[in-house]
């Protein structure tokens, strides 16, 4: 195992409260552009959350990573879809993004075994 993307997204989310505490204006605005930006509607939240998983391998953030598999496997996404969302990835991104496609099928992985 490369990295404990489970264990990152919960040190992250400590994190994150700190900021929501520190600028609750800006989190709520942040929050409420999240909310209407993965909401259903011509497509549908898995689709969008597989976009964001692809965004994420593209422009190299752990956290997003992190963030966006979990939300894939939520989401119900598998594990095919998630290597088709990485080869749009890879394309986008060239070769930095394999480096993190390679890791955003290790945290789709760990979040999709501990699933019940």
């Amino acid at each position: 195992m490369h990295k404990d993307w489970p264990s990152m997204a919960g040190e992250l989310s400590g994190a994150i409260k700190e900021v929501r505490l520190g600028t609750p204006e800006v989190m709520k605005a942040f929050s409420a552009m999240a909310k209407a930006a993965t909401e259903d509607g011509v497509l549908d939240t898995k689709t969008k959350e597989l976009i964001a998983l692809a965004i994420s391998v593209a422009i190299r953030c752990d956290g997003c990573v992190a963030f966006h598999s979990q939300a894939a496997v939520k989401q119900g996404a598998t594990r095919e879809e998630i290597m088709e969302t990485m080869g749009m990835a890879l394309y986008m991104g060239a070769g930095p993004s394999l480096m993190y496609a390679a890791q955003a099928v290790e945290a789709y992985d760990q979040f999709a075994a501990s699933r019940p």
